[in-house]
């Protein structure tokens, strides 16, 4: 009878810890880390294409030294930038990042202005294609975001609810992630000028 007692209470305690989400915490976890690593060589991917364009735009633009020098300079500040997953819990570490990209995005929109002004830059294929790369570039960027701040509420929302959160007060100790936030700059409305 003992011996069946003590089975009994094995078999229970397994099912009891097969439902504790003791795994998918750590599986949603690792989504974090994941959408957080596509953020991250979008936001590269960017970082490599933007030389390739200021040595296009300067080959027709000289005399616009100084926003073509902003460029160079947002990106050098981007890319000092920098975030482990470590940091994911830590909203000033995430600010600073936002912060850092959107001064590069700000750059790259008075670059674009510069190619306003130059008709005969817009015409060349070789700024065309990098214009195309960098707007397709823009793009994966944005829909890596939204993959990251969904991979954060669902990794959020799990360590939040029973009987997860017990799982994680007990074993794990999960701290819950912070969203990529927009910098406060994005905040205002674009001034569209012709």
């Amino acid at each position: 009878m003992k011996r069946y007692m003590v089975m009994m209470a094995v078999f229970i305690s397994l099912i009891g810890l097969s439902s504790c989400g003791y795994n998918t915490l750590q599986q949603y976890e690792e989504g974090v880390f994941k959408a957080w690593g596509d953020v991250e060589a979008n936001l590269q991917r960017r970082s490599d294409l933007i030389p390739n364009l200021v040595q296009t735009v300067k080959g027709y633009a000289a005399h616009e030294q100084e926003t073509l020098q902003g460029v160079v300079d947002a990106r050098a500040k981007a890319t000092q930038t920098t975030l482990s997953v470590k940091d994911l819990s830590d909203p000033a570490a995430m600010a600073r990042m936002s912060e850092a990209q959107g001064m590069l995005s700000s750059a790259l929109s008075r670059l674009m202005v510069v190619v306003e002004r130059y008709p005969d830059l817009k015409a060349n294929q070789n700024f065309m294609a990098l214009q195309d790369q960098l707007e397709g570039t823009e793009n994966r960027i944005n829909v890596a975001r939204q993959r990251y701040n969904e991979a954060v509420e669902r990794f959020n929302s799990a360590i939040r609810s029973f009987p997860n959160s017990l799982t994680n007060s007990l074993l794990l100790k999960l701290e819950r992630k912070e969203y990529y936030k927009a910098d406060a700059a994005a905040q205002a409305v674009p001034k569209v000028e012709f």
